[in-house]
């Protein structure tokens, strides 16, 4: 996924969160409409993935930015094994620092660390 195509998904997914919505905006283009509507529907799951790893913010409690941002990166890690996770950090790190606040790069970047490894462990022990 381009970086402009994240960027994308994460202001429809900023939208629906604000707004309470399930389903993406039309008019994206079909790779972000795809990355948005996979994220709006296993929401619940990434949610959990997300709360597992944090030690100090619920997932509720977070901004709202920060959530779409780690929403979509651990979509990308579960679902799409072909982004490598690396970049996949990479770029959910970039986009905090640039939307959020001043300690979003590190909150994210912190939660996505902690979750690759624990995915990482999980898949050597099959």
């Amino acid at each position: 996924m381009t970086v402009e195509a994240r960027q994308l998904a994460i202001e429809s997914l900023y939208e629906a969160d604000q707004r309470d919505l399930s389903e993406p905006d039309d008019g994206l283009p079909a790779r972000v409409e795809r990355m948005v509507r996979g994220v709006l529907t296993h929401q619940a799951k990434l949610d959990e993935e997300i709360d597992a790893v944090s030690t100090h913010w619920r997932i509720n409690r977070m901004p709202v930015v920060d959530r779409a941002i780690l929403r979509l990166a651990v979509y990308e890690l579960l679902h799409e094994p072909v982004t490598p996770p690396g970049v996949v950090v990479s770029e959910a790190v970039r986009l905090a620092k640039l939307f959020g606040t001043e300690k979003s790069g590190a909150f994210v970047n912190g939660i996505l660390g902690t979750l690759v490894a624990k995915l990482v462990s999980k898949r050597e022990k099959g």
